[in-house]
């Protein structure tokens, strides 16, 4: 990696912090390391659990501390990775402990707003929303950024090399994010249900179960990626293997008596409307 492109995600002489050690904060971590982007003497982490710290010091090898405070001043950027609940009490903290007014704060908080983060602040700070997905553990994640009122071009690039350490990354509008916390941000525990299913349907008609997980787990792997690298429409790629009185049309027929289709968009319809609520305060 170029000295470059890791000066792009961090400047000379500072460090980039992460705000919540668990499975995403440490899965950037690694991805960022492994990437190199950062080296691991200008990566710091914080988080509230001394369990937490301990583990994910010993996964990273780099400082994951319950007291970080003073490592906040000298850091170029932070990756925010904690529930949304905590938002407020994170933002306090950061203040306290002296955030530059140059400091990029790159949030993963599902149903927060940067209107809602930079109220928080109360400062010019450049804030950047992300909505990562689990499949960022194995490298094959979905990521969509957004930038908030004082972020830059050039914040919005820095976000995308992060994420697109740990898969793909997209630059949509805001007014978008609810969708896509529910279509890319939910959607892999949908398709786990839909591979439970065919993996169960496999073992009904007599496959070993392990076997049956295989073919399903390859199968919608190699789909995924026949849409990503033709760019032709699923419709398409599903007429290429419904030939005139064969099986697959007698299975397609059978799934839309199922009404399949409008399940998974009332799916995503009601998990966009939750997404709406969740940076909300809780009720007492």
């Amino acid at each position: 990696m170029s000295k470059e492109r890791k000066d792009a995600v961090i400047a000379d002489g500072m460090t980039l912090g992460i705000i919540g050690a668990g499975v995403m904060g440490q899965t950037l971590a690694k991805g960022l390391i492994a990437s190199g982007l950062i080296d691991r003497e200008r990566l710091w982490a914080g988080d509230k659990s001394a369990a937490t710290c301990e583990s994910a010091r010993h996964a990273l090898h780099v400082p994951v501390e319950l007291n970080f405070h003073a490592r906040v001043p000298g850091a170029d950027l932070v990756l925010v990775c904690v529930k949304p609940k905590d938002a407020a009490s994170v933002m306090t903290a950061l203040l306290e402990a002296g955030l530059q007014p140059h400091t990029l704060l790159i949030s993963i908080l599902a149903g927060v707003s940067t209107e809602k983060l930079e109220s928080l602040l109360g400062t010019s700070n450049p804030v950047v929303r992300a909505m990562p997905n689990t499949p960022c553990i194995v490298g094959e994640g979905m990521t969509v950024v957004c930038g908030g009122r004082h972020a830059a071009a050039r914040d919005l690039a820095r976000a995308r090399q992060i994420f697109e350490a740990v898969g793909n990354c997209l630059v949509l509008d805001e007014a978008h994010f609810n969708a896509v916390t529910a279509l890319s941000g939910s959607g892999p525990g949908y398709l786990y249900l839909v591979m439970e299913a065919l993996a169960d349907a496999g073992v009904r008609v007599g496959l070993p179960r392990q076997t049956a997980l295989t073919l399903v787990a390859q199968t919608v792997l190699g789909a995924a990626k026949m849409v990503l690298t033709t760019g032709r429409h699923p419709a398409a790629l599903r007429d290429d293997v419904t030939t005139p009185a064969g099986c697959t049309i007698g299975g397609l027929l059978v799934l839309e008596d199922g009404r399949l289709r409008s399940v998974l968009a009332r799916a995503v319809e009601e998990a966009t409307r939750i997404a709406a609520h969740l940076g909300a305060p809780e009720k007492t």
